[in-house]
């Protein structure tokens, strides 16, 4: 019977242990160094506690040994934890509602630290633990497990790893697993690559090129290039650097060794720590007496009679709950009933009773630590069913509600029809997908959108008036598109994914993929592309589950209106609109042949052709973009998609798209400019037309003067020869066959020909152009 009580015991602390792990599990670092491998600048960051709500707290940072370096971030905002490494800063941010997600800023610094560069680089599921070495930051989440940034090809061999901890060193990081008996290792590391070891461990650390590991008696274990021996006792925390190493004891107590007899600086022999953290040369601990920060190990502090760095810090992040308890006055640092949790570890809970004390004593123990292990199993089994039972209610509430939002862009493979009304201005509930958070964070982590302002979701919704009707000006690929005016002055174009509602789940949730592939297109290919014939995009606001691009604002609006809409335009003479074309083509033509992998954007129409103050037309709305077939690749095979009436009908037909397919598409945009109808329009008799088969015979006849726009004065002598080649010209570009049709370059010389001619009189001759003799074959 006391053998199955003493077994049942240790399962009940297991179970405990577990519990909590899985309920509270957090290692997330407050505070951070960083060092530039070309300077002698060092930067300590902290999070310092602040007068705000529960987890409320700054970010500060100090430098050595040039003062004043300001903090990179917003003091408004609240940092869960932070990272550094050799010139960078990151802080990690918690948003809880509607579903949690970490997102994840980082300030990049020069040797100096007078040039600052701020971009995001992750936002999706929570980040349980931040580390990060010299250049690589690595997290583990509840969704992918581990994950690594700024890590070219890093490839975490073996699928997603169960890890409980995991450390990086320099092009090295490894996982302890979630059971705490094995290490494993990837990337390059000394001796141990591509290896496990093997035995109990509570705690692991990375340097530069070493890593230790406390075992289960809490003595140290250590691998790679480590100088001297590690020192014997207990320990409970780690903080190795550049082959120097320091270790917390059990009562609080550092102890350091390492290259050139590195130890702890007298002054600080006598001071407990709580926790301690190090980078490079430097190593700093947070005070148990009153939290201040302390750093040692580089003559910026060393020679500093007061090695304090910040009088107080957060030692951890505020909490509600502490299964395990709280350190000692730390609901001072925290709102009221918020304090910071001490570890759980097996050392918290009370030993189990030995199995041959006398009869009365054992039976006493027994029955309070069974009391205890009830109470505690049961505390936590409780608080884990509470958040089960909160979290499905709350995902069945925002799914019930059917908030979708649909692409409304025009394309051929769509059923269902767009969303119409005014916009919702609240923020939409629905999580978004993990497969777009994940592309989201490889466009972040890879640094295509450095050169974009990231915007706030606040300063848009008042720059909008709440997304007001007064302010939206059309549609896009993936929403509605607003003007606004920013705090600046700089009047901009703001296209907002849209929320609405569908009958059909498998509708909706195709049309979900469709919009946030269209958000993820145009931010990523705008934002590697720069031509004065491609609309400009400013930044962008992904928050929540906001989608949000800022692009700059074109004052003309769009071609599609000055064509069909109004009845009074500038756009009213030939030059105009051969100067139009001329601009389309070149943006075009840079896509195609200049833009590094090569761009198809699938998506050329008149209403995609906006029209800026001094009457240049630019390209936009990158939404179903992809990027062209290599060299050995002669095309892309996957479903049509466009709009109605522009579409290439080979693609659409062999469904196998080429850069020949926006030929097609910019061809009924100069029938278009010619002609003064629409792509699809009514004829006589009520009938649908298309512009191909009513304006290019009248092309091949020479008899283009039938079918001008009646709205532009008729063209001169020479005006006529000019527009009559761009007839033919357009007549080339929508040829059945895409090897029959021009490139963009050849339309680009063929233009810029066309439009000298509306000025100085030249003699074209039908030669000049592509077209053959027999051009029958467009006539359906």
């Amino acid at each position: 019977m006391g053998f199955f009580f003493c077994k049942f015991h240790h399962f009940s602390l297991f179970i405990f242990s577990f519990l909590c792990f899985s309920c509270f599990s957090s290692s997330l670092s407050t505070v951070s160094i960083s060092e530039t491998s070309n300077s002698n600048l060092t930067i300590v960051c902290a999070l310092v506690p602040t007068n705000g709500g529960l987890q409320s707290s700054s970010l500060n940072c100090s430098s050595f040994p040039v003062p004043g370096i300001r903090s990179p971030f917003n003091p408004n905002d609240s940092f869960s934890g932070i990272v550094s490494g050799d010139g960078f800063v990151c802080g990690l941010r918690t948003l809880f509602l509607p579903s949690n997600v970490s997102v994840m800023h980082c300030w990049r610094f020069s040797s100096n630290g007078s040039s600052l560069e701020f971009k995001r680089i992750y936002r999706g599921p929570l980040l349980n633990q931040l580390e990060a070495g010299n250049t690589h930051i690595c997290g583990l989440n509840e969704s992918t497990g581990l994950e690594c940034w700024q890590w070219p090809g890093f490839n975490q061999t073996g699928g997603v790893q169960n890890f409980s901890e995991i450390a990086v060193g320099e092009g090295f990081v490894c996982g302890l697993t979630g059971d705490r008996t094995v290490i494993r290792f990837f990337g390059n590391f000394t001796g141990i690559t591509g290896q496990e070891i093997r035995g109990n461990y509570n705690k692991i650390a990375a340097g530069f090129s070493h890593v230790c590991a406390i075992n289960s008696d809490g003595g140290l274990e250590c691998w790679g290039n480590t100088t001297g021996d590690p020192p014997q006792g207990q320990f409970k925390e780690l903080a190795l650097g550049l082959n120097r190493s320091c270790a917390l004891r059990a009562n609080g107590t550092v102890v350091c060794w390492g290259m050139s007899s590195f130890s702890l600086p007298p002054a600080l022999g006598s001071f407990d720590f709580i926790s301690i953290k190090a980078k490079s040369d430097v190593f700093c601990g947070v005070s148990t007496l009153n939290y201040s920060l302390f750093c040692w190990g580089h003559p910026n502090f060393d020679s500093n009679g007061n090695p304090m760095v910040f009088s107080e810090v957060l030692p951890g992040p505020c909490r509600n709950v502490c299964p395990c308890g709280s350190l000692p006055g730390s609901g001072l640092l925290c709102s009221p009933g918020g304090s910071i949790c001490q570890a759980c570890t097996m050392a918290a809970i009370p030993p189990p009773s030995p199995s041959s004390p006398q009869p009365e004593n054992r039976s006493s123990n027994n029955d309070l630590n069974g009391r205890l292990i009830a109470f505690l199993v049961v505390g936590c089994v409780g608080s884990s069913f509470f958040l089960l039972v909160v979290a499905f209610f709350v995902f069945r509430y925002y799914k019930d509600r059917g908030c979708r939002r649909v692409h409304d862009s025009g394309r051929l493979d769509e059923t269902g029809a767009p969303a119409n009304g005014g916009s919702d201005s609240n923020r939409t509930p629905q999580a978004p997908p993990a497969v777009l958070e994940k592309r989201l964070s490889q466009l972040t982590s890879m640094g295509t959108t450095g050169r974009l302002e990231e915007f706030s979701f606040e300063a848009l919704v008042q720059a909008t008036n709440n997304f007001s009707e007064d302010h939206k000006i059309g549609t896009g690929s993936f929403g509605f598109v607003y003007h606004a005016t920013l705090d600046d002055g700089r009047e901009v174009a703001i296209k907002r994914a849209e929320i609405t509602s569908t009958s059909s789940y498998a509708i909706g949730t195709r049309h979900q993929e469709d919009k946030d592939n269209a958000f993820v297109n145009e931010l990523e290919y705008l934002s590697r592309v720069h031509h004065k014939n491609l609309v400009q995009l400013l930044g962008f606001c992904e928050d929540l589950n906001e989608r949000i691009l800022i692009y700059e604002y074109m004052n003309n609006g769009t071609l599609h209106d000055h064509l069909h809409k109004f009845e009074n335009s500038p756009v009213m003479s030939w030059a105009i609109r051969l100067q139009i074309a001329l601009d389309t083509a070149r943006g075009i033509q840079y896509l195609h042949e200049y833009a590094v992998p090569q761009i198809i954007h699938r998506d050329i129409k008149s209403s995609n052709i906006l029209l800026d103050t001094n009457w240049t037309a630019k390209v936009s709305d990158f939404g179903l973009s992809l990027m062209a077939p290599g060299e050995d690749v002669s095309h892309l095979s996957l479903r049509a998609a466009g709009t109605v009436g522009y579409m290439d009908p080979e693609y659409y037909r062999l469904q196998q798209l080429t850069t020949k397919s926006d030929v097609y598409s910019f061809g009924i945009v100069l029938l278009e400019l010619l002609s003064g109808y629409k792509a699809i329009h009514r004829n006589e008799n009520g009938a649908h037309r298309n512009v191909v088969d009513f304006v290019v015979p009248y092309v091949l006849r020479d008899e283009i003067h039938r079918v001008l726009d009646p709205r532009v004065q008729p063209p001169t002598p020479f005006e006529i020869e000019a527009v009559a080649y761009v007839g033919y010209l357009a007549a080339d570009c929508v040829r059945l066959e895409g090897r029959d049709r021009p490139s963009m370059t050849e339309i680009v010389n063929s233009l810029e020909k066309a439009l000298t001619a509306c000025l100085i009189p030249h003699d074209f001759s039908r030669s000049t152009t592509q077209s053959s003799t027999e051009q029958t074959n467009f006539v359906q």
